[in-house]
């Protein structure tokens, strides 16, 4: 469907139901090639190279940060600029911004490559786990100028109104990620390296895919010359900083929480951490899907003026995302043990014990955290960074530091314990700023 035509004449109902299940379908594909790539890496490869696995994702995440932080941000400048009918400079922002994910993935890449060791070192670890935790960052490192911009033409597809397309190479990327991480994994008998330059490849192609329609011109989005101005720099940066700092702030959390556990409670305790983080990784995407695929329709009609439908669009989005998320708490809290089990040899009872405890715990999370989540992404969309950005950086930082010290005397229950915490109080947050915009926008 045309985009102009979808964004601007479909029912908000309707429109909710075309952007938001391919992309859930999209996010949901992700997460469960996400939870497989933890569940081949523990299962074949051993709690040690599970662990290897969570020590390591952290700083992988840091890698695709800046590249998140400028298709991200220049998805919402684009996308209202599209609804101003400014389509040139709606192009030279994408234009702009694609050169810039694949200068900084590869910047990044280096360093990363060089400082893995480094990084991997200051957090205490040693030994084999170490070694397997420095190959793991240094694949995605090495592959990083090629990979990066994936999630950014997930962004743009979906500004076009190529929904299906966007969702269909998300489902592509999930399936061959998974088949040549299983063959080397299991049929090569290859390490951890393997699992990493599995999924690289699968972004690989996805880029290249998604990369066509755009340079033979058939899209409403066209490569041009570009022009970099200072001012489009400051306003990706401005638009794309709430994920930027979210992704900064939570791995620096990841990494803090994993020295607090290492201490704590040794390998163990940082496998069951794992199996909390592989847990939310399934469920948050499943919230992306449902707010952010909404992103582009929002920006648009804000851009073009229209706030009853910017209300009426966003409304639905706050009602899927509590559904979501309370599904999730549920399921969590009734089936710990088939969760724990997928990551943990049955034969090691002790630890399936702990983390039946453990994600109960967790599972309170979702209780409040839509709420949070979907004004974050309604902030974003209508062109509103600071307020989403001081969600993020209270969510993934903030609070769950404030945690780390008040929930300190129980020790690794006060650990599971935060999340919940966290969420409470980014829901409280968040109602906050809702109310302040609305008095003062609508």
């Amino acid at each position: 469907m045309n985009s102009k035509i979808l964004f601007e004449k479909t029912s908000p109902t309707k429109l909710f139901f075309i952007a938001s299940v391919p992309g859930v379908i999209s996010m949901l594909a992700s997460a469960l090639y996400g939870l497989i790539d933890g569940i081949f890496v523990g299962q074949i490869l051993g709690t040690t190279a599970f662990a290897a696995l969570n020590l390591a994702f952290p700083f992988v995440i840091i890698n695709f940060s800046l590249a998140d932080l400028i298709g991200a941000g220049s998805a919402v400048p684009i996308a209202i600029r599209l609804g101003m009918k400014q389509d040139k400079e709606a192009n030279n922002l994408f234009t702009c911004a694609c050169m810039m994910i694949v200068a900084t993935g590869t910047v990044v890449g280096i360093i990363l490559y060089i400082a893995a060791p480094v990084l991997i070192g200051i957090l205490g670890t040693e030994g084999e786990l170490a070694d397997l935790s420095i190959q793991y960052i240094r694949v995605y490192a090495l592959c990083s100028p090629v990979t990066t911009i994936v999630f950014a033409m997930d962004n743009y597809l979906r500004i076009c109104g190529k929904i299906r397309l966007s969702m269909g190479l998300n489902i592509l990327m999930a399936v061959i990620s998974m088949a040549l991480e299983f063959f080397l994994l299991y049929v090569l008998k290859w390490g951890i390296w393997a699992a990493a330059l599995a999924t690289c490849f699968g972004m690989f192609v996805c880029v290249l895919w998604a990369l066509y329609p755009f340079v033979r011109g058939r899209l409403q989005l066209r490569f041009c010359k570009p022009h970099f101005k200072a001012c489009i720099i400051r306003q990706i940066i401005a638009c794309g900083s709430p994920n930027f700092l979210n992704n900064i702030a939570g791995r620096i959390t990841s990494i803090l929480i994993n020295f607090v556990l290492l201490r704590l409670g040794g390998e163990k305790s940082i496998s069951i951490y794992g199996i909390l983080m592989y847990t939310g990784d399934f469920i948050q995407p499943l919230l992306y899907g449902v707010c952010d695929s909404l992103q582009p329709a929002i920006g648009y009609n804000w851009g073009a003026g229209n706030r009853s439908r910017v209300k009426a669009i966003e409304k639905r989005c706050f009602v899927a995302s509590a559904v979501i998320s309370l599904l999730s708490a549920a399921a969590i809290f009734l089936f710990p043990v088939r969760i724990a089990g997928l990551f943990i040899p049955n034969s090691d009872i002790e630890l399936i014990k702990i983390s039946i405890v453990a994600l109960r715990l967790f599972s309170l999370t979702y209780i409040t955290r839509w709420f949070s989540f979907a004004t974050q992404s309604y902030m974003t969309a209508v062109d509103k960074p600071l307020q989403a950005s001081l969600i993020s950086v209270s969510t993934a930082l903030i609070f769950p530091v404030f945690w780390v010290v008040t929930l300190w005397p129980l020790e690794l229950n006060g650990i599971w314990l935060n999340f919940a915490g966290t969420s409470m109080l980014a829901a409280i947050l968040a109602a906050g700023v809702l109310l302040h915009f609305r008095k003062k926008v609508i």
